[in-house]
C-alpha cells in the first residue's frame, strides 16, 4: 500500500483550477487521488495544517471537483488508519518545523510547503511527497533525497515548463527518476 503526503497543488490541478496544467496533467492528478482513496494511506500532521490549507484552497460545499470530492473523503476518513496516517510535527517559531530534513534548506523552503517535508521526514515510513506543478519543488528534490525525503513529480513535463518560463536563467532542471 503506498503512502503518501500530498501537496496542495494535486488536489487545485485535480480541480482544474491551474489554468496552465496540460489535461495530460490534470488527468494524472486526478487519477492519482483515486487511486489513493482505493489503495493508498494519506499522511498529514496532526495538528491539521495540511487538511487547513487544502479547506482553504478547494471548495466543500458543493464540491466540484476531483480535488475537493479527495478532501471531503479525507476529512471522513482521517481517523481511520487504513486510508489515514497521521505524525506529530513541531512548529517553533511560525513555518518553521523541528523535523524538516534539512534544517539548513528549510530558510530557502517557501514557509507554506515546509509542513510537506516535515511531515514525510517525521513518518517512519518516510512517505512520498507527491507534487503536480510547483516548479520550485524542482530546486529541493535533490537535497530532500539526500535526506531520504522522496518528491515524486506526477507532472515532470509540466513543472519543468513552469520552471523555465519562471526561472529562465537557470535552464533547465532535473527531475527524479522516479517522476511519473
Amino acid at each position: 500500500m503506498m503512502r503518501a503526503v500530498i501537496d496542495t497543488n494535486v488536489l487545485l490541478v485535480a480541480n482544474d483550477q491551474h489554468e496552465d496544467a496540460s489535461p495530460e496533467c490534470v488527468a494524472e492528478c486526478v487519477r492519482r487521488l483515486q487511486d489513493m482513496q482505493v489503495r493508498g494511506i494519506t499522511v498529514i500532521d496532526d495538528g491539521y495544517r495540511i487538511l487547513k490549507e487544502y479547506q482553504n484552497k478547494t471548495r466543500l460545499h458543493p464540491p466540484k471537483g476531483v480535488g475537493d470530492v479527495f478532501l471531503k473523503w479525507l476529512l471522513r476518513n482521517a481517523d481511520k488508519p487504513q486510508h489515514v496516517e497521521q505524525v506529530s510535527i513541531t512548529e517553533t517559531p511560525e513555518n518553521i518545523f523541528t523535523e524538516f530534513p534539512d534544517p539548513a534548506l528549510q530558510t530557502t523552503f517557501d514557509a507554506p510547503d515546509r509542513k510537506f517535508a516535515a511531515v514525510a521526514n517525521a513518518h517512519p515510513a518516510r512517505p512520498v511527497i507527491l507534487q503536480a506543478v510547483d516548479c520550485k519543488w524542482l530546486d529541493w528534490w535533490q537535497r530532500l533525497e539526500a535526506r531520504g525525503i522522496r518528491v515524486r513529480f506526477l507532472c515532470p513535463d509540466d513543472a519543468c515548463r513552469f520552471y523555465i518560463k519562471k526561472f529562465p536563467a537557470k535552464g533547465a532542471p532535473s527531475v527524479p527518476e522516479n517522476a511519473e
